[in-house]
């Protein structure tokens, strides 16, 4: 039995906590751009579950922008997904089944970008939520009046533009954005790319000026591990449990946090954020957001290359083995929390990091490292770089579990094979799909330069980093001397060469 609306007419196992025929009534509030993991267990768990509180009474509209894959499984499923939630919470196990059904809609950008225009004109629609990984808020100069946008920036301005002109600019019918992309100030950011955008269409004045002062571009951070789809013993559990199948089924643990920067109207529009205490809409979420970015994704972000090099699959396993582990907490603790770029609470982000371990060490979320390695690039600017310069600030000497991280991320976007506009890395013998926009340049670099010059080629290319990193005292070296290390005796023996094992 597949899971769909029909399912829900029969008996299935008590505990799965299900849709009432209301919600599929509701109105559409939401637009929201991707259809990801991280979205489905985050921001719109919360949607789903105000609205079986009888809270926010609103469904999302999903544009779904990449090529890869389709809208078959949700079409198949009426747009319900079971979300299962399992952890540790106030010293008590967690295990919660959930048919999600906050999604009303999926839309193809390519497919069916008229009926994603036709959006901007509902009246209802309140909101704009976004994750299109951290390369997604980029600014291309592209028109955004006829056809389709190829990126989310000129999307958001071509519905925005519409919507605009459906209700002559009124106050009324401004939106509250809240990209979730893990970027700093990624509202910020995403408002004035589409006010550059809005300036090379050479759009109304009368619209920028609606779009500066009745759209409400908010910052925020989400934080909550979304492995994904289980591996496929795990699911064949699942489905057993649950006495269904579902093609997008996905797990989570139970921790959760949505921060986002907003004023009273803010708080008014996002009603959601009444309905769990995981969403918090506060003046500035400045805290929060070097917390996280800089403690659970910039470790994350170190260790996958290291971790996969290793032969370890799943963060978890990571944690198990005693090499990985000594070198995840050393670097957490030891180099990252001293050196956040950010005045933090006394003892803030020591008390983060000992809480990212425990979640790293969950026993029932299968979070993949080489998941963790899309956009491998982009996210260690992002996430490890200030940190990385900041460290050099404070100590003045080599951090050596960042600079191992750094030598096995050289190694791990190394590629060895280029089929059509996909790259592959290789090691033990199996190919692996390097998911990064820079494995283009890493695919040149390697052509005809020997390790040392690739090294000191990628730490003086300040396009990569906006920063020069070789100019930071023993990093090139200790970058070359590790990367050596684990080329030539492996990862694992790297981590024991590191005499971090306690």
């Amino acid at each position: 039995m597949q899971l769909s609306k029909n399912t829900l007419t029969n008996s299935l196992p008590a505990g799965i906590q299900q849709p009432s025929d209301k919600i599929f009534s509701l109105p559409e509030k939401v637009l929201q751009f991707g259809t990801g993991v991280l979205l489905r267990g985050l921001p719109d768990y919360f949607i789903d579950k105000a609205n079986r509180n009888g809270i926010f009474n609103g469904r999302i509209v999903v544009v779904k922008s990449t090529d890869s894959g389709g809208a078959d499984a949700f079409d198949k499923q009426d747009n319900l997904y079971t979300l299962c939630v399992r952890g540790i919470e106030d010293g008590q196990k967690v295990e919660e089944n959930i048919i999600a059904s906050a999604i009303s809609r999926v839309l193809s950008a390519k497919q069916q970008w008229q009926e994603i225009l036709e959006c901007a004109t509902n009246p209802q629609l309140q909101i704009i939520i976004s994750n299109t990984t951290e390369v997604g808020i980029q600014l291309v100069k592209e028109g955004v009046t006829e056809g389709v946008p190829s990126s989310f920036p000129a999307k958001l301005l071509a519905v925005l533009h519409k919507r605009y002109q459906t209700f002559n600019g009124s106050a009324e019918s401004g939106m509250v954005i809240v990209p979730t992309e893990l970027i700093t100030d990624n509202g910020k950011k995403l408002k004035a790319i589409l006010l550059e955008l809005a300036a090379y269409n050479q759009l109304e004045p009368a619209f920028i000026n609606w779009l500066q002062q009745h759209n409400r571009f908010c910052n925020s951070l989400v934080d909550r591990i979304v492995p994904g789809k289980p591996a496929a013993d795990i699911l064949a559990g699942f489905e057993s449990e649950l006495g269904y199948k579902d093609e997008l089924l996905i797990m989570s643990e139970v921790y959760r946090l949505w921060a986002i920067e907003g004023d009273e109207k803010v708080k008014e529009v996002l009603s959601f954020a009444q309905a769990d205490k995981g969403v918090i809409i506060a003046d500035n979420i400045e805290t929060f957001k070097e917390l996280k970015l800089r403690l659970l994704n910039g470790t994350h972000t170190l260790s996958c290359g290291l971790a996969y090099l290793s032969g370890i699959g799943t963060v978890r396993e990571g944690m198990e083995n005693k090499a990985l582990s000594a070198f995840i907490s050393e670097l957490m603790l030891n180099e990252i929390a001293p050196a956040i770029p950010y005045a933090l609470p006394a003892n803030a982000a020591q008390d983060f990091g000992k809480q990212v371990l425990d979640r790293f060490r969950n026993p029932f979320i299968q979070h993949q490292w080489l998941s963790i390695t899309m956009q491998y690039t982009s996210k260690l600017k992002m996430r490890t770089i200030p940190v990385l310069q900041q460290y050099y600030k404070l100590f003045g000497k080599v951090p050596q579990h960042y600079a191992l991280g750094f030598a096995a991320y050289l190694l791990f976007t190394k590629p060895v094979k280029k089929e059509g506009e996909k790259y592959y890395g290789s090691h033990n013998g199996v190919e692996y799909h390097i998911n990064d926009d820079k494995a283009g340049y890493f695919y040149e670099q390697w052509q005809n330069n020997s390790p040392e010059q690739v090294i000191a080629n990628v730490l003086r290319n300040t396009e990569l980093w906006d920063a020069d990193l070789s100019v930071l005292v023993g990093f090139e070296d200790a970058v070359t001397e590790k990367f050596y290390d684990i080329q030539q005796q492996g990862a694992m023996a790297s981590l024991s060469s590191l005499q971090i094992v306690k």
